[in-house]
């Protein structure tokens, strides 16, 4: 099962503080900056990613798809909004999908399509993470993971199936 991640990009730009600075200098500059951080992203983990802008605020020469440095780029044409494209993925590729989007209303879409959902700030944290953090060897993965005592002590409580899908999937970032 690979994962899809499929991002809101005016969105997780607005959400993400230098993203946002960029992005008020330039609006071209900001969908540079995110694209190339994804870039970098994508070359340590290997997800399918997709950035979804509206086509309002799209370069005149641009054409409605595109693909650049393995991210692949949608423009909403400019009579509708990136929301109705989002949706439409999530509803294709349904639990394969990772949605990235604070908006609400693209987040409860989602998730009724068995998509699992990020917050646009969560998933700029992860980036940056990811950024900073060593390659992962299996050795120091096994490392970080052990836990000397596998007793739980005290009433458990258990996360919806949901909600564990969807903590699966956001660890796989």
């Amino acid at each position: 099962m690979a994962l899809h991640i499929i991002i809101d990009g005016y969105n997780l730009i607005r959400q993400s503080p230098r993203l946002k600075r960029l992005d008020h200098q330039d609006i071209q500059l900001g969908r540079q900056s995110l694209i190339e951080e994804l870039a970098r992203y994508q070359r340590r983990k290997r997800h399918r990613i997709t950035v979804v802008f509206d086509g309002a605020k799209a370069p005149v020469n641009n054409r409605p798809q595109d693909r650049i440095r393995g991210i692949d780029i949608r423009f909403s044409r400019t009579e509708e909004s990136a929301d109705i494209i989002i949706k439409g993925m999530a509803a294709r590729e349904k639990e394969n999908a990772l949605i990235v989007s604070s908006d609400r209303d693209i987040v409860v879409f989602a998730m009724s399509q068995g998509a699992a959902v990020i917050s646009s700030p969560d998933f700029g944290e992860k980036i940056a993470q990811s950024a900073l953090s060593p390659d992962d060897s299996p050795l120091l993965h096994e490392i970080k993971s052990w836990n000397p005592s596998t007793k739980k002590k005290g009433p458990s409580r258990r996360l919806s199936k949901r909600e564990r899908k969807n903590k699966l999937k956001t660890r796989k970032l």
